[in-house]
């Protein structure tokens, strides 16, 4: 699949834009008008800089508001355009994109329409340029993808075809199986671009809230399943507008858009395989999984979803205030590591990492999560293939290697051997610690919260879906006095991994990862005992106000005793039709906070109704002088 993206998804100069482009590994970029003529550089220099970084000139864009007008600014429109074919000439470039009508058209008439587009394919063709004439999904007379190959039909040119986008198909909820009836030889453009579905006018949607994707909720494995069996061979290229993507690092963007791309093109050749049409399934035998198209698509090693969390680290300067917290939640010392300078602490199956090596943190921050994977070799290479940097350790003789990347946030995470029996092989590399106590609480690391910086979170989105093979679940906003945090659940089939992406606060987010709270939550069987013991050790709770309870008490009618053990231990509580759910918070240390949770029958949730609570307990901690 040959791969493009618009200069007008990123940031910079046009420039900065195309070498970007070249690194992330894109085969070549439409060049955006207004990107041009901002440009210090000619026709000639851009021309010649696309050749020594390797990219193609695949589209110049957009040509509007030409078809359906008065035969006056019909002329105009010509003269427009022709000058145009000459820029494009001298850029070496071959293809423009012509936007249905959305401000001057007065005349809905498509035997005028396609006269109009005759002459400009005319033009177009003393020029040797293809116009590819695409339906906005807000344009005044032409809107539909269909509506506009008609157009095409009827005009019957050599240099005039369509531009299928799918982010004005998708918008409309247009069916996109038709598009298997499109000549290819007519497809002269396919631009994708994924959004998360919203309640707002089209244009507002399209001009500020396009992904990259798997970043969004439309299905593109679908579109892009259509478009490879109508026969299309050339680029797929990103048309993405987003205010965000526009103010951050041009070169990060454009490997987070490649990473997007290759994680679509595996996506489709799944979608692929699995809705075969009505011939391959008479066929019979799977015959759509060996079926050939012309766009040939490329897939990634297969890995399956992780079966848990290996490990939690947490990286400090100073380690006191965390090893007091962990021993107050009855997490026994296992020791000290025989070669590095951290320590294991461990409940159960849940363990998590103190690392003091060259602790960029002046207060302890999650620096690294670990999860249990079927291959971990294998799993790290399709991590590298999406473009994720590798995280480097050092590792002497008899210690277990771990494959490491680095997620967009800065997070390393290691892909660990599992063991049917949830332990883990290289907690032996750790010295003697001290001595558990027999009635120590079996426990699992349940979830990990981590905050996002706001230029980052759809690209850590994709990340996760593609890398790690997390779903996504509806994002919800929790109210907190610093603003609407944004939280995006990413977990396995089975709740066996569950991580929480939170973008934090405007206010807060030039520093998302130093101010904003992150946490790690444990799961126990019993965490009314749990937090009894705690509090006999001298753990310090969040302090949950009492008008909590007085509410919890209007809303779920508990039993009085329960209730009152709720509010003497300070735990938070949470009911659906599925089953219960106790929680309660620890004390933050520097970013880091603990949490202990009590899942009871088939509660699948994360207490969402209390997370206001929270919020806002711990901004008056952080506030109070």
């Amino acid at each position: 699949m040959r791969t493009g993206i618009a200069t007008v998804c990123l940031s910079g100069t046009l420039k900065e834009k195309m070498q970007a482009c070249a690194i992330a590994g894109f085969d070549g970029i439409e060049i955006f008008e207004q990107d041009l003529v901002t440009s210090p550089h000619s026709p000639e220099d851009v021309r010649k800089m696309a050749a020594d970084l390797g990219l193609g000139l695949d589209l110049y864009q957009p040509f509007r508001d030409f078809d359906g007008v008065t035969p006056d600014l019909l002329k105009a429109n010509l003269r427009r355009a022709e000058a145009k074919f000459k820029l494009m000439s001298r850029l070496g470039m071959d293809t423009i994109l012509v936007c249905s009508n959305v401000a001057t058209a007065t005349i809905d008439d498509d035997e005028l329409r396609a006269a109009q587009l005759t002459e400009l394919a005319e033009l177009a063709g003393d020029h040797g340029v293809k116009v590819a004439y695409e339906a906005l999904a807000w344009g005044k007379y032409v809107n539909d993808y269909e509506h506009a190959y008609r157009l095409v039909e009827m005009v019957d040119h050599p240099n005039l075809g369509t531009c299928l986008d799918s982010f004005h198909i998708l918008s409309r909820d247009w069916d996109t199986a038709p598009i298997e009836n499109i000549n290819a030889d007519k497809i002269f453009f396919v631009q994708v671009a994924d959004a998360p579905k919203l309640s707002m006018d089209v244009l507002s949607w399209s001009r500020h809230y396009r992904v990259f994707p798997g970043e969004g909720q439309f299905e593109l494995a679908k579109f892009m399943g259509h478009v490879v069996r109508a026969g299309y061979t050339g680029p797929v290229s990103l048309e993405v507008f987003n205010d965000v993507f526009r103010q951050s690092d041009t070169e990060r963007t454009a490997v987070d858009a490649m990473r997007s791309l290759i994680w679509l093109e595996e996506q489709s050749a799944k979608w692929l395989a699995c809705s075969p049409t009505e011939t391959e399934t008479a066929a019979g035998n799977g015959s759509a999984s060996r079926r050939r198209y012309p766009m040939e698509l490329a897939t990634l090693p297969k890995v399956n979803e992780p079966a848990g969390f290996n490990f939690a680290e947490v990286k400090a300067d100073d380690t006191v205030q965390l090893e007091k917290l962990l021993g107050q939640l009855g997490f026994g010392f296992e020791g000290r590591h025989r070669t590095k300078d951290v320590q294991l602490w461990t409940m159960g199956q849940a363990r998590v990492i103190i690392n003091e090596q060259a602790a960029s943190h002046s207060e302890p921050a999650i620096a690294a999560l670990g999860f249990d994977v079927d291959s971990p070799v294998i799993a790290s290479a399709r991590a590298q293939q999406l473009k994720a940097p590798v995280v480097a350790r050092k590792v002497q003789a008899d210690e277990e290697v771990f494959q490491g990347i680095s997620a967009p946030d800065s997070t390393e995470i290691f892909l660990c051997q599992g063991s049917p029996d949830g332990t883990a092989a290289w907690t032996h590399e750790f010295g003697e610690g001290l001595e558990h106590s027999a009635a120590q609480q079996n426990a699992v690391i349940d979830h990990v919260n981590l905050a996002q910086p706001w230029q980052h979170f759809d690209e850590a989105v994709l990340f996760y879906t593609s890398a790690l093979a997390l779903e996504p679940q509806p994002f919800a906003e929790v109210p907190s006095p610093s603003g609407l945090v944004r939280s995006q659940v990413m977990e396995t089939s089975n709740g066996a991994v569950r991580l929480v992406l939170n973008l934090a606060p405007a206010q807060q987010a030039q520093a998302a990862r130093k101010t904003y709270q992150e946490h790690i939550a444990f799961a126990v069987d019993d965490l009314v005992a749990t937090a009894r013991a705690a509090r006999d050790r001298g753990l310090e709770f969040l302090q949950i106000p009492a008008n909590y309870y007085e509410d919890l008490d209007a809303r779920f009618d508990l039993d009085p005793g329960f209730l009152a053990t709720l509010k003497e231990l300070n735990l938070l509580y949470d009911r659906d039709a599925n089953g219960e759910f106790l929680h309660f918070y620890t004390a933050t240390v520097g970013s880091v906070f603990f949490e202990m949770v009590e899942r009871r029958g088939n509660y699948d949730g994360y207490g969402a109704p209390n997370a206001p609570v929270r919020h806002a307990v711990q901004y008056d901690s952080l506030h109070r002088v």
